[in-house]
């Protein structure tokens, strides 16, 4: 049975700080087409599907030729309408692409579904090294720590590891995940864990239930759009050189 790789990009229409981003204008395209057609470059991926509960989103995703799934009103995160996507696909992987990124970088993609197809973590993410010091304190750039395998151990929007001796190498985030069909359908049925409470992290879950993320690092550099100065932020970059978003 050949190998199938399923890439979920989760779109909603209300967002509290930018309702209707996904559609948001950018560059002649919608938000949601730049994600669309970046995710489809990616090698690994046999399918690129939009996950939505909104009409609007899923009119776009016709319009411009995306498969797309109508999905429950109620998911309380992308990861839970990815997975109501995965129990009606066959594919034995499957990659939640977050759509409100609109440079996302196939290689990216890739790196996390390689991380899957060569490994035996039931799930895989993508971490970078931080480069301004100003991320190692700030709780909205979320930290991570790994064993010398590659597997995380924790992530925190606190500073980890704490630099007691000095010398410590600090790493960030990046909020691309990667799962094997089985456990993505098994994840909303987790148990909720302390940690994953007071950091306000969901991928904590995992790791409270015993589980291993194989954390990939990566050059990618991610840049959402949250708010409509982040759109005018990256709609200066694409006005940039072609070489320089990618």
């Amino acid at each position: 049975m050949p190998v199938k790789v399923l890439g979920v990009i989760p779109a909603r229409y209300q967002s509290t700080r930018f309702p209707g981003k996904a559609l948001a204008p950018l560059a002649g395209k919608t938000l949601l087409q730049h994600v669309f057609e970046r995710a489809s470059q990616a090698r690994y991926l046999t399918s690129v599907v939009i996950a939505t509960d909104d009409d609007r989103i899923f009119r776009e995703a016709r319009r411009i030729g995306a498969p797309v799934r109508m999905t429950l009103s109620t998911h309380q995160s992308g990861t839970d309408r990815a997975a109501e996507v995965a129990s009606a696909d066959s594919s034995q992987y499957v990659v939640n692409i977050q759509g409100d990124e609109p440079l996302i970088d196939p290689a990216a993609i890739d790196a996390a579904t390689l991380a899957l197809l060569d490994g035996d973590a039931p799930m895989s993410t993508l971490i970078k090294r931080i480069d301004h010091i100003d991320d190692i304190t700030n709780p909205n750039v979320v930290k991570v720590v790994t064993d010398h395998l590659g597997n995380a151990i924790y992530f925190s929007r606190a500073p980890i590891p704490y630099d007691r001796a000095g010398g410590a190498r600090y790493f960030k985030h990046i909020g691309l995940y990667g799962y094997r069909r089985n456990f993505l359908l098994d994840y909303p049925s987790l148990r909720v864990g302390p940690l994953e409470r007071v950091e306000c992290l969901e991928q904590m879950r995992a790791l409270e239930n015993g589980h291993k993320i194989r954390a990939v690092e990566t050059e990618y550099e991610s840049i959402g759009v949250d708010t409509p100065e982040d759109l005018e932020r990256v709609a200066g970059l694409f006005a940039l050189p072609q070489h320089t978003l990618t």
